[in-house]
């Protein structure tokens, strides 16, 4: 046998009987009897079934663990309390009961939205607050929009809010490659806007590494709504800004009253500004070295590149 052949483990076997003088010989396995004798008897005990089986009851009690909403359940199941809880809490309890609801195996609270959602246990938290701030539906966002993001996925527990700043607090990513915010700025002056979809910001992010032939983000931003719009492109050209805003704008939006862009060549040419005059659409362009006027845009701008940078290149080896 070569040394190619052979596996590590088989290597070091050989070297050890290498000390040895013996001579090892090959024996049928229907012929080794001895060393395959217990491997080979047979039992007649009927093995035992499997309970794959587990209520939530019986886990929360093997694991020692009593969800938040045992007393509200207690209540609107049996009607009873513990006998040691104040006064006070029983009449909260009672009071807080009529905005649930018991579904054998699910817990449901009717929420001020007047939506309904299901309440998880304290052990489910952390799966859930991973899954809608560090996968890739999350997009590693603060701890506000983390929370709004549980509630719009239809669960509910107390305390969702500071669970979900306490999280994203500890997220090992956006403490690696998250801005430091800066503090103690001047007061911006933010441009006045009278009506929903009325103005609009739009830019160009890229060049990335391609993908899928794309190598540049256009998106466009309501200036109120803070609504995004955004699209993968090939290019960045005039062609792609037209096809842009006639798709995701025009026809989703209707025509807005203007345009802010900067002064890329993309964005100041002929066939942009005939599209926009023929809609009478005033196209507002940011000051020479000065993005902070187009700043819904170059704000989302900087939430996609944090976004892609965390979701796509964690590491930051590439």
């Amino acid at each position: 046998m070569s040394k190619k052949e052979a596996k590590p483990r088989l290597i070091r076997w050989i070297l050890l009987l290498q000390e040895f003088d013996l001579t090892i010989k090959d024996k049928k396995g229907a012929g080794n009897l001895v060393a395959d004798h217990l491997s080979r008897l047979v039992t007649d005990n009927d093995p035992t079934p499997l309970n794959d089986e587990f209520p939530d009851e019986h886990l929360h009690a093997t694991q020692g663990i009593t969800p938040w909403y045992t007393d509200i359940v207690n209540v609107l199941v049996t009607g009873t309390l513990p006998q040691n809880l104040p006064r006070i809490r029983k009449d909260k309890i009672k009071s807080d009961a009529k905005y649930f609801v018991w579904d054998d195996p699910h817990f449901w609270k009717f929420c001020s939205d007047q939506i309904i959602r299901r309440c998880v246990s304290e052990t489910e938290i952390p799966s859930i607050l991973k899954f809608c701030h560090s996968y890739a539906c999350g997009g590693y966002f603060g701890p506000k929009r983390t929370a709004r993001k549980v509630l719009e996925c239809g669960l509910f527990w107390p305390n969702i809010f500071r669970d979900a700043y306490s999280f994203c607090k500890s997220c090992e990513s956006c403490q690696r490659v998250g801005n430091i915010n800066q503090q103690n700025q001047m007061p911006l002056t933010p441009i006045i806007v009278c009506e929903v979809f009325g103005v609009w910001g739009i830019d160009f992010i890229g060049p990335f590494p391609p993908s899928f032939g794309k190598s540049y983000i256009i998106l466009g931003v309501d200036y109120v709504s803070k609504w995004v719009e955004a699209k993968a492109t090939r290019t960045n050209d005039a062609k792609t800004v037209v096809d842009f805003v006639k798709t995701n704008i025009f026809s989703r939006f209707s025509m807005p009253r203007a345009i802010i862009s900067d002064r890329g060549t993309h964005f100041c040419n002929k066939v942009v500004d005939a599209l926009l005059k023929n809609y009478n659409i005033t196209h507002r362009i940011s000051t020479a070295y000065h993005p902070q006027t187009n700043s819904q845009a170059e704000v989302f701008n900087r939430e996609i590149k944090s976004m892609l940078e965390k979701t796509v290149n964690p590491n930051r080896k590439d």
